[in-house]
């Protein structure tokens, strides 16, 4: 039941925040707002403020902006034409459907900012288990060494500790260690291996031999420093998820890592009693990924409508409504062959008949 409050919250949030971008500058075009839901189909609670219906609907995944003038069948006054969203020019179009996706990607971003500025646990360069026949193992190390430097650069997590060797050239690099209260020097040269990245391919990979121990500290940012740290994640994390989906389509990537409500349903809930800097990770990401995905030149979804008025754009006439239509059939079926078969993925992954990887 917790793993649904959190999915929940988590969706809620991030449909929230996509559907405001739309809102508000839809509303700083000056175009009229009907409807703004959060949710589709039946409404189950409406509130009337001004000229806009706040709604919550029945079916959770989603969300709308409905504007006078999107749909073929509204009415327009003469009075409000000015207003109409079908009355105004491509690129403030392009402005309002590229601004969900853009929202969710600053909401990310805030998330980020908040993990930085009240903390988050990082790993301790505290050495656990030591691979036999490794450099780390010959060199002597031992399960409860503290790495302290490495060719005199401090190291202060696990990640740096990585990071320097994984960029370090084929020779012996000086740890100063810690063990027992006293320090001392030894000199290990890593040794490259074949191993998978993020994406299941093979890679060279340099290695010492040794894995964290789990202890963690909890490392915070001051308010400044946090800003560019969370902007640097953000943008890791979008190309992360660009080139994931590029190797998706191109084959490179197995489709078994798709995901869907499922998963994200589970996911939330760990991650949640993981501890807040863990939950707003996830839902970062998850932003960033919504946010991707809805850049896609798919009909029906923000990219669909951006890439009609570049066209529009170009030719200097709209595209006809049935042609829009047609192409938003399409787009609706691929979408539900999509989200198909990221359910067969999660109930395969919970039969145990299949492996799925994560969301993004």
């Amino acid at each position: 039941m917790l793993n649904v409050i959190y999915a929940a919250v988590a969706l809620g949030l991030l449909v929230f925040v996509h559907e405001l971008g739309h809102f508000l500058v839809a509303r700083m075009a000056n175009v009229k707002v009907l409807v703004f839901s959060l949710g589709f189909g039946k409404k189950l609670l409406t509130y009337r403020r001004g000229e806009t219906e706040y709604a919550l609907s029945a079916f959770p995944l989603g969300g709308y902006v409905k504007m006078l003038g999107e749909s073929a069948d509204d009415e327009i006054p003469e009075a409000e034409a000015h207003r109409a969203y079908s009355n105004k020019p491509p690129l403030v179009k392009m402005a309002i459907a590229f601004a969900g996706p853009f929202f969710n990607v600053i909401f990310a971003a805030f998330l980020f900012y908040l993990i930085f500025v009240t903390g988050f646990p990082v790993l301790r360069p505290v050495v656990g288990d030591v691979i036999q026949d490794s450099p780390a193992a010959h060199a002597g190390l031992k399960k409860g060494d503290i790495i302290e430097k490495i060719d005199g650069k401090s190291i202060t997590e696990w990640t740096g500790l990585q990071s320097v060797v994984a960029s370090s050239e084929s020779k012996p690099l000086e740890f100063s260690v810690r063990r027992d209260g006293k320090s001392f020097d030894v000199k290990i040269t890593p040794k490259e291996i074949e191993d998978k990245n993020i994406f299941g391919e093979v890679v060279n990979r340099k290695m010492i031999g040794v894995g964290p121990s789990g202890e963690t500290v909890i490392q915070r940012e001051n308010l400044v420093n946090a800003f560019p740290r969370a902007l640097q994640r953000t943008y890791h994390i979008s190309e992360l998820t660009v080139l994931g989906l590029y190797k998706l389509v191109m084959g490179t990537i197995s489709s078994k890592n798709i995901g869907g409500p499922i998963l994200i349903l589970q996911t939330a809930g760990k991650t949640a009693r993981e501890g807040k800097s863990t939950f707003l990770n996830f839902v970062a990401i998850i932003s960033i990924n919504l946010a991707i995905v809805n850049v896609l030149p798919i009909p029906i979804l923000d990219g669909g409508h951006i890439l009609f008025y570049a066209i529009e754009l170009i030719i200097r006439r709209q595209i006809p409504r049935r042609t829009i239509e047609m192409a938003q059939r399409v787009g609706i079926a691929i979408l539900i062959l999509i989200m198909a078969f990221a359910f067969y993925n999660d109930i395969a992954r919970m039969l145990g008949a299949g492996k799925v990887f994560g969301v993004f």
